[in-house]
């Protein structure tokens, strides 16, 4: 039997992808030599927990973890991401993606799980999880986009608003969230949904993943779809009607947090890593940003980051 290996394109994280042709089939090979546990270890568990609740997921084909790398299922070459640019109507495609997110909410988590030898246990989204992320806005973005900002002393002010935004969030810490739920991450694959890149799942605010979806920045989607996705999220989680305001709530609130984070990644990507094609989504990550800095609950927030965050003063995206 004839073998081919080739490399593929990769992703924001340190592993690398090769597509492994053996006769008429493919495989997919992850290697990783950094964040190796999490990498191919905690990625094969989720991957099986999230098949043992009937949803697609890679499939561990073989382990060799002594030289960090593993086998899995290929799903294919095309994203949702390749899909929906070409789609016109978009309504009906997301509203099958918000179905998937109340399946991954539905996952009974266990206190443990084992491979092999390994252990492998859920994390909980906490109050430090959310500053550690939204922290990467300060420590590199605006760091490399201003010389003139004192960045310390905005972290110090801006954080201690961010605290109070992220205790009001009113929804448990008690779901299965994927943590990286958008258009690149999801496969088609025989003409269905399948999921990738799950291997930062962790147990947190059942907002998360469906902010991660709807305020994609990757994909600009018209305010009025944006409103009508969140409300078929809604609509269809059976909460009571004077929720809608704390769903929104935190929505936006998860929102702002993750693409703060976003903002500070993509520059890591460019600077630490050389890889400057994310600098691409800069603009519209900072005008969702402003998009849901709109809501009340940032009213403090945002006077305070106008007075010492000058968006128009930072460098453009381009050039950093």
């Amino acid at each position: 039997m004839n073998y081919r290996l080739k490399k593929i394109s990769g992703d924001a994280s340190f592993r690398e992808f090769y597509r492994l042709k053996k006769g008429n089939r493919t495989s997919i090979i992850v290697k990783a030599k950094k964040e190796k546990y999490k990498n191919l270890i905690a990625y094969a568990i989720i991957n099986k927990i999230l098949k043992q609740n009937i949803i697609i997921a890679p499939k561990l084909l073989s382990n060799h973890y002594q030289h960090n790398m593993i086998e899995i299922s290929d799903l294919g070459q095309k994203t949702f991401f390749d899909m929906i640019l070409k789609k016109k109507k978009k309504l009906n495609y997301y509203k099958n993606l918000i179905k998937i997110i109340f399946k991954l909410q539905k996952i009974k988590i266990k206190k443990k799980y084992f491979f092999g030898k390994h252990k492998f246990k859920f994390q909980k989204y906490s109050l430090k999880n959310l500053h550690k992320e939204s922290d990467l806005f300060f420590d590199w973005y605006l760091k490399f986009s201003s010389k003139n900002l004192k960045i310390n002393k905005i972290k110090k002010i801006l954080k201690i608003e961010l605290n109070k935004i992220y205790k009001n969030l009113y929804f448990k810490n008690n779901t299965f969230v994927h943590r990286d739920f958008h258009a690149s991450n999801i496969m088609i694959n025989k003409k269905t949904f399948g999921l990738i890149d799950s291997q930062d799942a962790i147990i947190g605010n059942p907002l998360y993943d469906v902010a991660s979806l709807i305020d994609d920045v990757r994909i600009k989607l018209p305010i009025n779809l944006q409103n009508k996705l969140l409300k078929y999220y809604y609509s269809n989680s059976k909460l009571k009607k004077e929720l809608f305001q704390n769903l929104k709530n935190d929505f936006d609130i998860l929102s702002v947090q993750r693409n703060l984070k976003i903002l500070g990644i993509f520059v890591r990507l460019s600077k630490r890593d050389n890889k400057s094609f994310y600098l691409k989504y800069i603009p519209y990550t900072w005008s969702l940003i402003k998009r849901r800095l709109k809501n009340p609950i940032f009213r403090d927030f945002r006077l305070l980051f106008d007075k010492h965050v000058k968006i128009k003063r930072l460098k453009k995206f381009s050039t950093l």
